[in-house]
């Protein structure tokens, strides 16, 4: 079986700086895999190992995914080889244009069976990349799987809802949506991630796989980190019936 999986690189959250007019700068920020991504790599890997085939990894994006370390990092994880689409122009990419970039890139790579997403990014969990995929490339669309059982030409994959598990067969080709609660990543070895540095890596720009991004069908109006809000330090110490009544007394006062 040729799995595909999608990935996205987004910014360590930590390094992200609010600034006084509480806008975001990544100007100092490092690049990592989104944790969502990392578990969409791990069950196309995992499906691979039982049933046998190649997973590819592909990602889009602006020039910081053409990265020597990242590279090596999602290499580690078990993908056999590396597609990238390197566009400055898709720095700030909507869902849609993203969904475009990789649709086109999957069509240049040519035979797969299984794409798998991770149902949303790190960064803007919009959830929208995987069924736009689906529905450019032509094929049936699952978000939400928690679990992937293959024997090759259909998969059978289950949807944990909120007072039911859905079980459903899907005949191939086919875009898959994966939850954190599918698998737990595997932590690279050294001797996996000395290997990586070997495996083969494809870079292309949205002009050589003949698309144009354009405008944006959304538009971002701002980004703004949440109001500071002042806090009144009150203190209430011990465990008291009088203590519980202090604290019951604030409460109501805030909240009223």
């Amino acid at each position: 079986m040729n799995v595909i999986v999608c990935y996205k690189v987004v910014p360590e959250e930590q390094d992200i700086s609010i600034l006084p007019d509480r806008t975001l700068s990544l100007d100092k920020v490092e690049w990592k895999i989104g944790q969502y991504d990392l578990n969409a790599v791990e069950a196309g890997v995992q499906i691979v190992e039982k049933i046998g085939g190649k997973v590819s990894a592909l990602s889009v994006g602006a020039k910081h995914l053409d990265n020597s370390k990242l590279i090596k990092d999602i290499l580690s994880r078990g993908p056999q080889d590396l597609y990238l689409v390197v566009d400055n122009q898709l720095g700030e990419a909507d869902t849609y244009q993203t969904a475009v970039s990789l649709a086109e890139a999957i069509n240049k790579i040519g035979t797969f069976d299984l794409i798998i997403c991770g149902e949303g990014s790190s960064d803007l969990y919009a959830q929208q990349v995987g069924p736009q995929l689906g529905e450019l490339l032509g094929l049936p669309v699952v978000n939400a799987v928690s679990k992937i059982e293959s024997d090759g030409n259909k998969v059978i994959v289950e949807r944990t809802l909120e007072s039911e598990i859905e079980v459903l067969e899907i005949t191939l080709p086919a875009v898959l949506c994966v939850t954190t609660d599918i698998n737990l990543p595997r932590i690279p070895t050294m001797k996996h991630i000395l290997a990586a540095s070997k495996k083969p890596v494809t870079k292309w720009t949205i002009a050589e796989l003949g698309i144009e991004v354009g405008v944006k069908p959304t538009k971002i109006i701002s980004t703004l980190a949440p109001q500071k809000a002042e806090r009144q330090g009150i203190i209430i110490e011990g465990d008291s019936e009088e203590a519980v009544q202090k604290l019951f007394n604030y409460l109501c006062k805030e909240i009223l």
